[in-house]
């Protein structure tokens, strides 16, 4: 499912409105208020559904695949998401292919 998808998804669930507007708006709210949460604490917790959290990557070598060089990759800052247990629970388990 992507973006357009979900909006669509709320606007026929009806809970924030009639319009694909409405809820366009509604899904940019949480969006943007998930990111304020990250840059403020560094972490969105969401009961039931699950913990985003702001995670620090350390500085290391690499290769580059082209020419098999090494090159420093500098440290960075990632987004991680662990599910809650409602959800864990919602979500099927996918069938393994032989």
């Amino acid at each position: 499912m992507n973006k357009a998808q979900l909006i669509e998804w709320i606007q026929k669930d009806g809970t924030v409105g009639e319009t694909k507007a409405s809820a366009e708006r509604a899904l940019n709210a949480v969006l943007h208020g998930i990111q304020y949460g990250l840059k403020k604490d560094r972490q969105v917790s969401l009961v039931g559904f699950g913990s985003f959290t702001v995670r620090r990557r350390e500085g290391r070598m690499g290769r580059n695949p082209q020419t098999g060089e090494p090159i420093k990759i500098k440290p960075s800052k990632t987004v991680t998401f662990k599910a809650g247990k409602a959800l864990k629970d919602a979500v099927p388990m996918p069938k393994r292919n032989k």
